[in-house]
């Protein structure tokens, strides 16, 4: 160090601050995230979990919500869910008492797993299909003229839109112009829409990232320009594309505001299926993991029985959440383990 020149010093000095700082951003960031996992983990699994057999809270993950009546008799505190309290009252038709209702804190979430995942599959669907086809477009058949390079400028400018925006456009395009209604499918291109622009972007360059040497050797051969594309480049641009979905479900499943206005109910017990006609399962409206957290953290007093009831749907959404990323990990990395060039 006594060799260093005084410039050489400070150029050293800077850079072991910029490192330190680095690393500190980095580990606080990795705590604040286990904190919060922990937190939901901890406080939602005593909701999900029991220390007696089942070991499992099955009403919670089967029934639908219910208000929770809270009141004493007889000296003790009884809570009892709306079903349980209507039976509670047939059997003690004497009894008077003056409960204390608190919505949604009683039953279980079965509806808004389903709705949830429902929704994550039914607009990543779309969002895969609309996207690798405008993907494909623009990295094998399009040329870079202006009008192009507008399109990829508008691409990336919607990736910025604020998720409530969507949720205005979907309400007023498939809501009400198109007459949908609030329903599954309403939601489904809506979420769609939103995670679009990401999707086309990755698969744009997961394609791009195909040696072009794959496209000229099978146009050599004789295939036309869709085989060529269908056999020698999807095949290798498969597993960035499955990463692209990976990010989508996490936004998709993890909004509120798009499906508030498009497809969301804050209670509802009939099931999508549960309809006289197929068709009518796609113009459903439906309870949501993210929604009916929103709706029990902010539309009623907090109390220790909301509370139970909001970690506990956080806890499944995560899991659940991590049940369909995985999915796209195995099918992405089964897809890798197969390609090579």
């Amino acid at each position: 160090m006594s060799g260093l020149t005084k410039q050489q010093r400070r150029t050293r000095l800077t850079e072991r601050i910029a490192f330190w700082i680095f690393r500190l951003a980095t580990y606080l960031i990795i705590a604040c995230t286990s904190y919060i996992f922990l937190d939901i983990g901890v406080k939602g699994a005593r909701t999900v979990f029991m220390t007696t057999p089942p070991f499992v809270n099955v009403p919670f993950l089967t029934q639908s919500p219910e208000t929770l009546y809270v009141f004493d008799f007889e000296g003790k505190k009884i809570s009892l869910g709306d079903r349980e309290f209507r039976q509670w009252q047939a059997e003690h038709p004497a009894a008077k008492v003056e409960p204390t209702t608190v919505a949604y804190s009683a039953g279980g979430i079965w509806p808004c797993i389903v709705g949830t995942a429902l929704l994550v599959v039914g607009s990543m669907l779309v969002a895969l299909l609309i996207g690798i086809s405008s993907a494909i477009y623009l990295s094998e058949y399009s040329r870079n003229n202006r009008f192009i390079r507008l399109i990829r400028i508008a691409i990336l400018n919607l990736a910025g839109v604020p998720s409530i925006v969507f949720g205005l456009f979907g309400f007023g395009l498939f809501v009400i112009f198109f007459h949908w209604n609030v329903s599954l499918l309403a939601g489904w291109f809506t979420l769609g829409l939103m995670v679009l622009p990401a999707i086309i972007t990755a698969s744009e360059e997961a394609l791009r990232a195909v040696p072009q040497g794959l496209r000229e050797g099978s146009l050599a051969l004789g295939a036309t320009k869709w085989q060529t594309i269908h056999k020698n480049v999807l095949p290798y641009a498969m597993p960035g594309i499955l990463t692209a979905s990976i990010l989508g479900i996490a936004r998709v499943a993890g909004e509120t505001a798009p499906i508030m206005f498009t497809a969301a109910y804050a209670l509802r017990d009939e099931m999508p299926w549960q309809v006289q006609r197929w068709t009518d399962f796609f113009f459903q409206g439906v309870m949501a993991l993210p929604y009916h957290i929103y709706v029990v953290s902010s539309k009623i007093p907090q109390n220790e029985y909301t509370e139970r009831v909001q970690y506990g749907a956080a806890f499944v959404f995560l899991l659940l959440v991590m049940l369909i990323a995985l999915t796209s990990v195995v099918l992405r990395e089964r897809s890798r383990s197969r390609l090579s060039w």
